[in-house]
């Protein structure tokens, strides 16, 4: 995958699981990276159940999985 793909699915990925988790996004920045950490983790998670994305919208849904879980993990470490 190219470079600009990834950083497309990113972006969209980190908007999506900041809606969905947050309710609003990180902005443009925030968003690829949220969304490129979250393909690593449900790259990773997906992989260990058998599953694997060959398209861009299996690519979108793994990585907004990942980037919710992320965000999720995030919001248990810190908080008070």
């Amino acid at each position: 995958m190219s470079i600009i793909a990834s950083l497309f699915i990113g972006g969209i990925a980190g908007w999506l699981s900041g809606n969905i988790m947050k309710g609003k996004g990180f902005g443009l920045i925030g968003n690829i990276v949220v969304g490129i950490v979250g393909a690593i983790i449900g790259g990773f998670t997906f992989g260990l159940a058998g599953f694997y994305a060959d398209s861009i919208i299996g690519s979108i849904i793994t990585s907004t999985v990942g980037a919710c879980l992320l965000l999720y993990l995030i919001r248990i470490l810190t908080k008070p």
